[in-house]
Parts: C-alpha cells; structure tokens; sequence
C-alpha cells in the first residue's frame, strides 16, 4: 500500500544513530524528544497512551490499523496522557464502535501530543530489535535533520532519570469505585504511576485502597494500618527511585508487599539486588510467561524497559528469594517471592486492560498472603 500524502502536514522521525523516517503528522503540531519503543499489541491504543508508564517515550504501534473503534470516556488507565509521541502505519478516520466518543486524531490534538503516521513500522520496529530501543526525535514544526539531531544531543535521556517525580499524585486518595465488594481488607498502593485497572481489581476482591504519594514514608504507610501494601507500575529507571526504594525496605517484613512492573524492580533493589536496561524491553499484549511452581504458561500483558537481575539477590538479607516466573521469549525474570519478607512481584501486567486474563489470579495471591498475615 502507498501512503497518500497529499494535501497532509509532514513530519519527521529521527533516531539518535542518524536513521531517519518521513511521514505524515497527526494529533498536535509541535516536537518530542524521548526513547523510541514498539508495543505489539493489536488493540488497547487509548489504554497505552494513558498509561503514565510510558512517560519521557513514544510508542510505535507494531499493528497497521490504528484508530478504527475511536476512543471513549471510561477506558483511561489515568487521567491524561504521559507519553511524547505515538507512531502508527495508519490512523483510522472512520469509527466503528458504539462506545466512541470521539476520535484518535482529536484525542491527540487535545491532549498536546505529536502524532506520525505513513511510515514503515514494521522497519521501524525491525532497527529497534537490532539496534535497540534509542533516544529520538519527532516533529511535525521542525522537518531538518541536523537541527533535530542536536537539540536531541541535549535531551535527557531514560536512564537515570526519575520519571516517577512527574507522574505521581501530591496527596493521598481513596480509591472509590461503584462495583467494589465488601472491605475485607485495607490496603495502600504506592502510586509509582498506578493504572486504573488495578484500583479496580483490589476493590472488586473487597479491598479499600488508599493511594498514596510515591515519597510516602514507611512510618507514614504504616499509620494507616494496611493489611498489605501494593507497589504500582510506573515510568524510568527504577534505580534512580531511591526514596522509594528505601521505603520499601523499611517495610518488608512488617506488612506483605505486592508489587507490579516498576513495583517489581523497586522491590528487587528494596532487597539488595540490581536492574539493567534490556536491549528494546517487553511491550505488548502477547508476551509468554512461564509459571515455574505450575509450568504452565502464562499469555501477560507487559510494558517495561528494565528488569531485575535475579542472580544480584543470592544472599539478600530478608532471607531467600525464589525466582517465580520468566519471560519464554528472552528467559529474563518475571516474577520473585522473598517469603520472610511477605512480599512478591511480577514484572509483567496481570491486571491487564486490555488483555489476556492469565495471570488475574496473583490478585487473589496478594489476598491470601494478607489473610495469612492477620
């Protein structure tokens, strides 16, 4: 298929190794400099641009057609869009789904973000596996090269970089939701860039969660008397989340602790152990997940550039941690328990929205260890 430009605003990818893409601008006028990474999934676009993990990033949508159902009022994942720049072959005009309440195009124009479509995602995607995931610039207001290039020299890049400060809330919450259960059980999540679906999921399992700021104290958490405390998804380099990760520490051990993606690499610093950057992370929809206690195999939602590096926990001060999951694709860590400590994680999403429901039954792990911990 060609790509009809004409009559269309230009704009311009270009990938801190020079490589550069020509297309078609949608969504806001204006520029973003930031990582370049590739999600696979097939639907679920309005979640993933809500989706505060994805801050300080632009997403390339590996599926050629995006756009077709329109965009509604109830599936945000937060309250507004945190990524820079999203990147499609196509961007559907023509909506067909009943829930719409408007479309991709307006939805990124009233939320300031550059949109580009029209170039080959597919070799998009296909450098960044080879390459790996890489700063980059897009614009639809400056179409040179060099000029892009250079301000992109001078752009923060991921690593290092503390993300979670620009995405968590200032003062605490409690989660209200019109289809939760009875409250069985009190928990506090750590808002490191929390997704709705997990507020959801809590309070369908009759949990009261009371979200909290990402510099919430351990004195501060434990004042409220939580039967257990959940640590979020969120954006950036976790090891630049010190605070967090003293926090965290300063609980293992006194309440059980469950922790998703960020959550899960906060808790694996928390216990002595290291993360590193993988070559272009796990985004997507269809990521494979081996459960080493069942060996059955997991089909997880994920979104993540870092990962814990399990053999940096042997010898952890809060006794063993016992590596639960990984990823069949690359055989990294998905998920880890330290049971003296009463906590575990998994990397990968199992709240999922939208996606596979595999892995919803950690939700009701999380419940038993608190009904244990009573």
């Amino acid at each position: 298929m060609v790509f009809d430009m004409r009559g269309r605003k230009p704009a311009l990818l270009v990938l801190s190794d020079g490589t550069t893409y020509q297309g078609v601008g949608f969504g806001a006028d204006g520029e973003f400099f930031g990582e370049v990474c590739f999600n696979t999934s097939m639907a679920g676009y309005q979640e993933i641009l809500t989706d505060p993990s994805y801050a300080g990033q632009m997403v390339n949508m590996t599926y050629p057609l995006i756009g077709n159902y329109g965009v509604n009022d109830e599936d945000f994942e937060s309250a507004r869009v945190y990524m820079g720049g999203f990147i499609v072959r196509e961007s559907a005009r023509m909506l067909s789904n009943w829930r719409a309440s408007g479309g991709l195009d307006a939805f990124l124009v009233k939320n300031g973000i550059v949109g580009l479509e029209g170039i080959d995602t597919r070799a998009l995607t296909r450098h960044i596996r080879t390459r790996g995931a890489m700063e980059a610039a897009l614009s639809s207001v400056d179409l040179d090269r060099e000029s892009l290039l250079a301000k992109l020299e001078k752009a923060p890049g991921l690593v290092g970089r503390d993300l979670v400060k620009e995405v968590t809330i200032t003062e605490p919450y409690v989660w209200e939701d019109k289809a939760a259960g009875d409250c069985d059980f009190e928990v506090v999540a750590y808002d490191f860039g929390i997704k709705r679906n997990i507020l959801r999921l809590l309070t369908s399992r009759g949990c009261r969660v009371t979200v909290v700021p990402a510099r919430a104290t351990p004195e501060e958490i434990l004042a409220l008397k939580p039967d257990g405390v959940f640590l979020s998804n969120g954006p950036g380099d976790p090891a630049a989340v010190t605070y967090a990760i003293e926090s965290i520490r300063g609980l293992l051990g006194k309440t059980p602790v469950f922790g998703i993606c960020l959550g899960h690499q906060l808790l694996g610093l928390a216990l002595g152990g290291t993360t590193y950057k993988l070559k272009f992370g796990h985004r997507g929809a269809n990521q494979p997940v081996m459960h080493k206690a069942t060996e059955r195999v997991e089909i997880t939602a994920q979104n993540h550039g870092f990962a814990v590096d399990t053999e940096s926990l042997a010898g952890c001060e809060f006794g063993e941690v016992e590596l639960t999951h990984w990823n069949l694709n690359d055989m990294t860590s998905e998920g880890m328990r330290c049971e003296k400590a009463g906590a575990f994680s998994v990397q990968y999403h199992p709240e999922a929205a939208p996606g596979p429901h595999d892995s919803r039954y950690l939700f009701d792990s999380f419940l038993k260890l608190m009904g244990e911990w009573r």
